[in-house]
């Protein structure tokens, strides 16, 4: 990395020198530096994440004193733009653009629960967070099974952490996905012992089965729905109606499925631009997103535990692979978005 063109650059460009020696022989001296706000400003996408992570560990490695004396900033250039009509509003990433849509979405919006209450407003956003956290986690046991078999699993109560009280659920699952199939794709047998649950019917005269091992069944995911199982129940085991405007209803089998036909809502209407490079905005659009000092958002490096960043920087991009494989590998089901 040292003997790249572009941190040779840069390190003219900072005026401090590099490495331990004396200051006269070329060795870092940080009375020399030149600018006292570097900023480091890449895209906003993987790409740029991997570009920022090798000039983090740089800084780190190689002129730590520029992190300690608030010198190193993160550019944060928007993800998204959303425009409709003469609106136009940048968002930093996908939580932003997750909340605008919503904000968007709730206006008109209500929600008819099983139990028969209604909430609207101020009491449907304060539900709205139990959505977010269960399509999550939901979302998370849904990588090699269909998100609304899992959903229908956490409202029957197979993810109860009493083995006895779940296996008696089996039935009322089976019911569920029949329920929620087409006339000539129901048959669901379920299987729920100690190996784990399967999930299987016959689709066209072909096998459709899914599993999942009693590893997962023992993790924070399914001891969440677990313990949430009574507002599953009491809330969304029954006839959920969801209206999305004045004139649309429609029915919703559970949490994870409403939040996100109002996410599916908020969209209507909007055009979306993901930004997958800094040279994709035009000069204006850079200026007032991530260049202006009266607007720009900089977020300042800071290191609390010298010792764990090392570590982190030292799996991530040190030249041992195994660590490294070993942190893509555990970590790989976890990742909601990823650029390919």
């Amino acid at each position: 990395m040292l003997g790249s063109a572009e941190i040779g650059t840069l390190i003219t460009a900072l005026g401090t020198g590099i490495g331990r020696g004396e200051a006269d022989q070329g060795g870092f001296d940080i009375s020399k530096l030149r600018y006292h706000r570097i900023v480091i400003m890449t895209d906003a996408d993987v790409d740029g994440s991997h570009i920022r992570t090798l000039l983090l560990t740089f800084f780190f490695r190689q002129m730590p004193e520029l992190i300690e004396k608030g010198y190193l900033y993160i550019a944060q250039p928007p993800l998204y733009r959303a425009k409709r009509g003469n609106e136009e509003r940048y968002l930093k990433d996908d939580a932003a653009l997750e909340q605008y849509l919503l904000d968007k979405a709730l206006g008109n919006a209500a929600l008819t629960l099983g139990s028969g209450r209604v909430l609207e407003g101020a009491d449907l956003l304060a539900e709205i967070n139990f959505m977010r956290d269960a399509s999550r986690v939901i979302g998370r046991l849904s990588s090699r099974i269909p998100l609304w078999v899992v959903e229908q699993a956490a409202i029957a109560g197979i993810f109860n952490t009493d083995r006895d009280a779940a296996l008696v659920q089996v039935p009322e699952l089976q019911r569920r996905l029949d329920a929620a199939s087409r006339e000539s794709e129901r048959g669901w047998k379920i299987s729920l012992n100690d190996s784990g649950l399967e999930m299987g019917r016959s689709v066209r005269g072909i096998g459709e089965t899914y599993r999942m091992e009693a590893s997962t069944l023992a993790g924070n995911d399914a001891r969440w729905l677990a313990a949430n199982l009574e507002r599953f129940v009491s809330d969304y085991s029954n006839g959920i109606h969801l209206r999305l405007d004045a004139g649309t209803e429609v029915t919703v089998a559970g949490p994870a499925e409403a939040f996100a036909r109002l996410l599916a809502q908020g969209r209507k209407g909007l055009a979306i631009n993901r930004f997958k490079g800094l040279g994709e905005m035009n000069d204006e659009q850079l200026w007032d997103t991530t260049l202006d000092p009266a607007t720009r958002t900089l977020l300042q490096v800071r290191v609390e535990d010298t010792e764990e960043a090392g570590a982190v920087f030292s799996t991530l991009m040190g030249d041992v692979v195994e660590p490294r494989r070993d942190f893509i590998v555990g970590n790989a089901l976890k990742v909601a978005n990823l650029d390919v």
